[in-house]
C-alpha cells in the first residue's frame, strides 16, 4: 500500500510575517494602494493571507484607494496617541505657569 501524502501549507514565522506586513505597508506609503497585490509577486504567499497578517498587525487598511490615506482606526489611535501627549505636555506647562504666578504674586506683594 502506498502511504497518504499530507499537505500542510508552509508555516512563517513572526519575523518573516512583519517583513511582509512592513513591506505592504511601505508600498502603501509610497504609492497609495497595492502593497498587498506587490507581496504576493514578491514573496509568493496568498493575498488573503498577507491581507490577514496586515490586519492582524494593526497596519493601515488594505486597499482604501486613496494615496497616503490610513485607515479610520489606524489613524483614530495615532491622534488619540499625540492627543495624550500633548496633553502631558499642557499638564506639565501648566503646573509650570502656576509656580510662576506664585512667585509673581509673592513678588507683587512685596511691592
Amino acid at each position: 500500500m502506498a502511504a497518504k501524502k499530507t499537505t500542510k501549507g508552509k508555516r512563517y514565522t513572526a519575523e518573516e510575517k512583519q517583513s511582509v506586513v512592513d513591506f505592504v505597508n511601505s508600498h502603501n506609503e509610497a504609492n497609495g494602494r497595492g502593497g498587498v497585490t506587490a507581496a504576493v509577486k514578491k514573496f509568493g504567499t496568498s493575498a488573503l493571507t498577507i491581507s490577514a497578517w496586515v490586519k492582524s498587525s494593526g497596519g493601515a487598511s488594505v486597499g482604501n484607494g486613496r494615496k497616503g490615506a490610513k485607515s479610520a482606526a489606524g489613524g483614530r489611535s495615532g491622534v488619540l496617541a499625540e492627543l495624550s501627549k500633548l496633553d502631558g505636555v499642557i499638564a506639565a506647562k501648566r503646573k509650570e505657569l502656576d509656580a510662576f504666578e506664585a512667585r509673581f504674586q509673592k513678588l507683587k506683594a512685596s511691592l
